[in-house]
């Protein structure tokens, strides 16, 4: 996946939010579990774009980043 790509997914994922969002307290149990769903899937492209620009910015091959597991991410905000 290139920098474009994941900024289209994450784009697309924070508009899936965002309309979730917008249902205020209306939102079903399995609604407030597809946010949190959404959350993690946020972080984790996040870190993978993060990885790739220092990657670029250290002269080294930004293909080489990967996406890490939702637990080594979330764990960061701890």
């Amino acid at each position: 996946m290139n920098d474009q790509q994941l900024h289209e997914r994450i784009e697309a994922l924070v508009a899936e939010e965002h309309g979730l969002l917008e249902k205020g307290g209306t939102v079903s149990s399995a609604e407030r579990e597809r946010l949190g769903t959404i959350n993690v899937q946020l972080d984790r492209l996040w870190d993978l774009l993060r990885q790739r620009r220092a990657r670029v910015e250290f002269g080294q091959d930004p293909s080489t980043a990967h996406e890490r597991s939702a637990e080594t991410v979330e764990k960061y905000l701890q």
